[in-house]
């Protein structure tokens, strides 16, 4: 039966017809009915309706054969309310007639957005919880504690409703904290040294007080806090006390003070001039 319906000639005729209306048919939807569907070689320059009143820019695109959506309001120090700050597609772009054009307009009032709880999540989740609620990320400071880059605090509670555009700052683990760790010996080093041996043991750096000293070089480290443990946890803040260079009150170069020195000057310049001194 197969064998027969190969050798006939009908068989291959249908298979001839089938093929050609197959290629009629995409031929077809290439040139007519897909740019009938898709407006093929029809296009719309869109109109600029920005900084117009709504109402306008609204006649303008249905005027241009276009839809609109209003997608969000804002508050905008340059515009009245009800005025076109944003749109997109922009102005002048070429599009398909009876394209969504999505709008931004201002407003007076500032939108109020409720503020999420981003403490326990990751730094960047609580970034990203922020911005999907209208707010921004602020000051962020860093604490010891065991899990890092987990937010430890925020500075406006969760549930608080707030303007939209608020900041937010956070506080976040650093992930140190969790062991004991020795202070290194510093005294006695340049300022630069015992800072970085500080920072290699996991320490921070804290309040630096310079004292004026008058046997030791500059920028070196005479103490520190706290000096009553040999150990701290790590992240701990170390308070540095350094030298600096003193003021020579009490005696001058070549053996009497200051003030003594300065009327040394004086006689010796009068007497190179010429001048009585008596007078």
């Amino acid at each position: 039966m197969i064998l027969q319906l190969l050798r006939s000639k009908t068989f291959y005729s249908i298979i001839v017809v089938i093929i050609m209306i197959g290629a009629l048919g995409v031929i077809a939807m290439d040139k007519w009915i897909m740019p009938w569907y898709t407006n093929y070689n029809q296009g719309i320059t869109v109109p600029d309706v920005t900084k117009m009143p709504i109402a306008e820019a609204e006649k303008l695109l249905e005027s241009y054969g276009l839809r609109h959506v209003v997608l969000d309001s804002r508050p905008h120090e340059a515009f009245p309310p009800d005025y076109v700050i944003d749109q997109t597609p922009a102005g002048a772009l070429i599009v398909k007639p009876n394209r969504k054009i999505y709008l931004t307009t201002s407003t007076t009032d500032r939108p109020m957005v409720t503020v999420p709880e981003v403490v326990n999540l990751s730094l960047n989740n609580a970034q990203i919880q922020l911005q999907n609620h209208g707010l921004r990320d602020g000051t962020i400071t860093y604490e010891s504690s065991r899990f890092r880059n987990a937010v430890l605090r925020q500075s406006i509670p969760a549930g608080t409703v707030i303007e939209r555009g608020s900041v937010v700052d956070l506080i976040v683990s650093d992930g140190l904290g969790q062991k004991q760790v020795a202070i290194p010996e510093i005294v006695g080093l340049r300022l630069q040294d015992g800072q970085r041996l500080l920072r290699e043991a996991g320490l921070r750096i804290g309040i630096i007080q310079f004292r004026p000293t008058f046997n030791v070089q500059p920028n070196m480290i005479l103490s520190f806090t706290p000096a009553d443990r040999d150990t701290v946890f790590e992240g701990e803040t170390i308070n540095l006390i350094v030298s600096e260079q003193g003021n020579v009150r009490e005696e001058s170069e070549i053996g009497g003070t200051i003030s003594d020195t300065s009327a040394a000057i004086r006689s010796l310049r009068a007497d190179t001039l010429g001048i009585d001194r008596r007078q």
